[in-house]
């Protein structure tokens, strides 16, 4: 298997690009008709998922509720587009520290990831598309991705030496439970 290397733009160059593309795309009457998750590459084109499975949102909800509970200061954001450096992607749920949510301000997309950026997979979803997904969030300012597995695993990511690296708990939210069970 040969190594294909793309040298994808910095960040902040892409962030002016990202964020008038999607306000078109928000703008846009046929877009707004369209149920489901809508994301771009780093050239503005849109793509597009079916609306998640019921235990998809679920977990959302809980992870939500857990980071609402344990993280008194800044918000919690579902569906959360950030500005990366390979176009716009939703985080799945986000907590956004109230430094983050200040310097986002009005801007329909957060051209700095928030603090935790957490992915909920569904069954499509592969390892090097979460790995891809996760270096993105990282790039952008995320301190830490979360992956929710399709049984409600949490496992905690953050960067150590330019590289994504495994924790056995969230450092920034040391009391998030490792199982998340859908009542």
């Amino acid at each position: 298997m040969s190594t294909l290397t793309i040298e994808l733009p910095p960040q902040r160059t892409q962030t002016d690009f990202n964020l008038r593309r999607w306000a078109e795309l928000l703008a846009d009457p046929a877009m707004q008709k369209f149920v489901g998750r809508v994301e771009t590459d780093r050239y503005g084109h849109a793509f597009m998922s079916p609306p998640a499975a019921a235990d998809h949102g679920g977990f959302q909800s809980e992870i939500s509720f857990f980071l609402r509970q344990l993280l008194k200061e800044g918000r919690v954001h579902v569906e959360c587009p950030v500005s990366t450096a390979d176009g716009v992607r939703v985080a799945d749920v986000a907590w956004a520290s109230p430094k983050c949510v200040r310097e986002r301000g009005k801007l329909i997309v957060f051209p700095t990831a928030p603090e935790i950026c957490v992915e909920v997979l569904s069954p499509d979803n592969t390892a090097p598309e979460m790995r891809e997904k996760a270096a993105l969030y990282f790039d952008a300012g995320a301190q830490e991705v979360w992956h929710c597995s399709k049984s409600g695993k949490m496992a905690f990511f953050t960067l150590i030496a330019g590289r994504t690296a495994p924790l056995n708990k969230s450092k920034l939210c040391p009391d998030f439970p490792s199982q998340i069970t859908l009542r």
